[in-house]
């Protein structure tokens, strides 16, 4: 497994739509142990290939308190979104910076698991969350597309000053 790097907003490359995996390899099943020890290390509780420049649509999430609940959705598609809810959201490709983002309570999200064999789960909470935002990751958005043009300004300079100061 290897650690890797992963794309920093505004990186335009965050915006690339993913591509579907047309076939479950030994090839996506690196890429997701790959994405998971980038997740675990950085650390997140989600990540998108796309967030590591690998515009296919393979996610990893583990919303777990211990880190043992490891989840892979290849190709996820939320069909059935329920409810509404508020809640602080932060990303690993906008280090530091968390906001309120409306989203879904409840989804039922279709996918393909390591095997390649169709699944289908109904998630809510914290889960239901998660698979929004990166669901959003592979259709080329950042949660911070859901904010006011003024917040995203605002986030824009923080993270280039934060840049200027460790460079």
């Amino acid at each position: 497994m290897a650690l890797l790097p992963i794309l920093r907003f505004p990186d335009p490359r965050l915006k690339k739509v993913a591509a579907p995996v047309v076939r479950v390899d030994d090839s996506i099943r690196k890429l997701a142990a790959d994405m998971a020890e980038t997740m675990y290390e950085a650390p997140g509780i989600g990540l998108a290939a796309t967030q590591v420049d690998v515009h296919q649509r393979v996610v990893v999430i583990d919303v777990s308190e211990e880190k043992s609940e490891l989840r892979v959705f290849i190709n996820p598609v939320l069909s059935h979104c329920d409810g509404s809810q508020v809640g602080e959201e932060g990303c690993l490709s906008v280090p530091g910076i968390y906001d309120k983002v409306e989203r879904a309570e409840q989804v039922t999200v279709d996918y393909l698991d390591l095997d390649g064999q169709a699944q289908s789960l109904r998630a809510e909470g914290l889960l239901a969350v998660c698979l929004q935002h990166e669901v959003d990751h592979l259709n080329g958005k950042v949660f911070v597309d859901h904010l006011s043009s003024l917040k995203q300004t605002r986030i824009k300079n923080k993270l280039a000053k934060q840049a200027r100061v460790t460079a």
